[in-house]
Parts: C-alpha cells; structure tokens; sequence
C-alpha cells in the first residue's frame, strides 16, 4: 500500500463541515426498524482522499481499511443509506468468517479452528507463568477493572541492572477494540521475548538493562469476551458499557481519550455509532484506568514514559499523530516533532513491511490514545496496524491462527528500534544535542 494522497482543493474546511453535517443528520429513531441497527461489512466505492473518507465516517461507521479508491467500512443499514445519499456505490460484503469446521460452537471461547488464539482467562494465565518463570524480570499489577469487573494489568519489565539515571519507560497497549484479538497475541509474543531471550540475546539484554517497559495486553477485556461469546466472532468493536437513554452498548475506547476530544468531526456523538466518543472524555472506564496509569508516571514533574505503541488490526500500517488535524505540524506539534516521528516511523516501518503515515492521512479522528499521549504526555506515540493487508485477504479483523506466530515475530525489530531510540527519540534527525544534552 503506497502512502495516501494528503487532502486538495476543493476539500476545503469549510466544504468539509457543510457535507459532514448532511452525512451527520441520522434519520429519526422512530423510522428504524430492528434490521437498521445491525452492523454488517461494507465496500464504499468512491472516496479516494483523507477529507472524503472522513466524510464516510462521519454517518457513524468505523472504517475499518482504507484501499485504492474504496474504503471497507463497519455500520448498520440506515449508515449505509447515507452514504448511498453521498453518492456512493455500497456493496455489502461478506460477515466474519465461521471456523468451526461444521462442529458446534463452543461458548465463550474461539471457534475450534482458531483454538491458538487466547481468551481472556487463558491470556491471564499465560502472563501469570510468564511471570512467574521470569520474577528478577517482570512483575504484573492490577491497575483497574473494566466496565463488567475483569481485570485490567499492566507488567513491568526491566533488567536487575541498576543505573544512577532513571531508566526511559516504553509503553506497548493492545486490544483496544475487541474484535482486534492478534493484538493480544502481540503483548504474549513481547512477554515471552523479553523474558526468554534477556541474558542470552546481547541486544535485548541491553534494553532491558537501561529501560522500563510496560506491557497492557487486553484494554478491553470485556468486548473480547463479547466478540467470542457465542463461539463464533461477532464483529464487535466498542467496549460493553451501556449508554443512558440508548439500547445501544459500548463506546469506542479509541476516540473517548482526552486530547481534542469530539473536537473535529472525527467521531460520533450518537450511541448506536461504531466510533460513539462516549457521554464525555474518559467515561470508558477502560480508558480511564489506562490514562490514570499514564499520569502515575509523571515523577517529579517528568513523564517517564518516552514512546509507545498501540496495535491494532488490520492494514499494516505504522501511524503517528495528529489524527484530529490534516497539518503536519500545529500546536503541539513542531516541525521537529514531526520530522522525529516520521524519521522513526519509517524506520519501524522499513523493518516491518508495513506502510508509514500520519494518522490523518487515512481521515479525521478526534480522542485517540496517539493524540492523547503526545498532545498531554508528550510520549511519542504510534499505532501499527497488524495483518493482513488493507484487502482484507487473510481474514480481515480475523486471521487464521496459522498466521500468530509469524506476524507478531515480524514487529520484534521495529518494537527494538523504538525501545532503544526512547532514551533520545530526536537522535533519528541528528538533534540530540539539542534536544537530549540535558537528559
């Protein structure tokens, strides 16, 4: 996939916000009938620039890969509707794959073909042994609960050696939405390579040695359990809390942080949206206990945490901020911020195969996890994009498990990269002594 064409003339801000509220207006509750509010897969022909494709989501679909010329979308029948009303071709496409090769569904858990992939009690006892085997390494702590109760953790993982510095802190987050279940088999992969190859493998000791890194495998435990709930996916995004006044559950946890939050037509306030951005900032309480985690970090004035990666699926993408605005640089964003995030951005992304951009490129969001933590942390933050591809080919938001193994080893380089630039992230245009002297 080559980089996307960034936003051109006639997309003017101010056509942008005059088409966004056509695509806005949602016909009355009323006129809905039971076959309107279920969400199915769709193919939007047409859109072939960043403002247009915001345009798409602004009806309330999440869009969830973005092609030549098309972009393939997540949103009920009325959302289809109006993006029909925009002058688009809509193709239904097909619904989640069922591998459960014509045996019965087991509840609670992935289909039977898919048995590689860890639910969640499977996922915890995963990190307990990973811990347990690895204690001068890893610790794990409970930093919340999710809406329904479960656990959310966070574990530390540092080298016993001590330096008179504090060590920089990298931050690897997963599973932010819940159908995106290979980002958890990411934060597996991470455990078992630091704790499996520190003392044997001379670059990993070194990072382990001088950095903190933390590791938040599941955001959204409950919407993964959702997902799987029945024995077969379900293509649930949001998380499970419910929303007053509304049938519809959940928020998107991705556009419910607090930096620009709802700012830019980059999220929905309607509760039956995919991207619904929650009553106010923070009211997903996945996302609170993330940030509350974040800003325990601050010691003495200083974010400790320096970078971070958020994975999702699908597309295969290496993503930097802003995603609220088209500009590269604005406030809180200079030119050598900017110029320091696409230099390592595409770096990772040489390593990895997958494609460099900022987030805005592909369209508006407004209140996500990148945004937040470099507009209010200033962490450099990233997002990759995992398997497959923007086509889809490969299962889309559901990979075969064939796929794990391969496809979490093939970020071990770029996450390397990031965890050892952390300590000077300006050292990848040439300005550490500008900007690191100090340090």
């Amino acid at each position: 996939m080559r980089p996307l064409p960034r936003p051109t003339g006639r997309w003017t801000t101010a056509a942008v916000a005059t088409v966004l509220a056509v695509a806005m207006a949602a016909p009355a509750a009323s006129s809905r009938d039971e076959s309107d509010t279920r969400t199915h897969a769709y193919e939007v022909t047409g859109p072939r620039t960043a403002a247009q494709r915001t345009v798409v989501a602004a009806t309330g679909v999440s869009i969830d890969a973005v092609r030549s010329g098309s972009v393939v979308v997540t949103g009920d029948a009325a959302q289809a509707r109006r993006i029909r009303g925009l002058g688009y071709r809509v193709s239904e496409l097909p619904g989640p794959p069922d591998r459960n090769g014509g045996r019965d569904a087991r509840p609670n858990d992935f289909p039977s073909e898919d048995s590689k992939y860890h639910n969640y009690k499977e996922a915890m006892d995963e990190i307990d042994a990973d811990v347990a085997a690895h204690p001068s390494l890893m610790s794990k702590q409970v930093i919340g609960k999710s809406y329904e109760g479960r656990d959310i953790i966070a574990v530390r993982i540092t080298g016993p050696a001590q330096t008179r510095a504090a060590k920089p802190e990298v931050l690897f987050t997963h599973h932010q939405h819940a159908r995106e279940h290979l980002t958890v088999e990411m934060a597996l992969y991470l455990l078992k390579e630091f704790g499996s190859k520190y003392g044997s493998d001379p670059r990993i000791t070194k990072i382990l040695d001088s950095r903190v890194i933390w590791v938040v495998p599941d955001l959204n435990p409950d919407g993964g359990e959702y997902d799987i709930a029945t024995g077969t996916y379900r293509s649930w995004r949001k998380n499970r809390q419910p929303n007053a006044g509304s049938n519809s559950r959940g928020t998107d946890l991705n556009r419910n942080w607090n930096y620009k939050w709802g700012c830019c037509g980059g999220s929905s306030g309607s509760a039956s949206s995919e991207t619904y951005r929650g009553s106010a900032p923070e009211s997903a309480p996945e996302v609170k206990v993330v940030a509350d985690f974040v800003r325990s970090r601050v010691v003495g004035g200083k974010q400790q945490i320096k970078a971070a990666i958020d994975f999702h699926t699908y597309s295969q993408l290496v993503l930097w901020p802003f995603g609220w605005t088209y500009s590269d640089t604005a406030p809180g964003m200079t030119q050598d911020d900017r110029d320091t995030f696409a230099a390592i951005g595409r770096s990772m992304a040489a390593s990895n195969g997958y494609t460099p951009e900022q987030s805005s490129d592909l369209y508006i969001t407004d209140g996500s996890i990148d945004d937040w933590l470099w507009g209010t942390q200033k962490v450099f933050a990233y997002t990759f994009e995992m398997y497959p591809d923007e086509s889809g080919a490969g299962g889309g938001f559901y990979p075969p498990d064939e796929v794990i193994d391969r496809e979490t080893a093939r970020n071990r380089e770029a996450v390397l990269q990031l965890l050892e630039a952390a300590d000077c992230p300006y050292r990848a245009i040439g300005k550490a002594q500008q900007y690191c002297a100090s340090s």
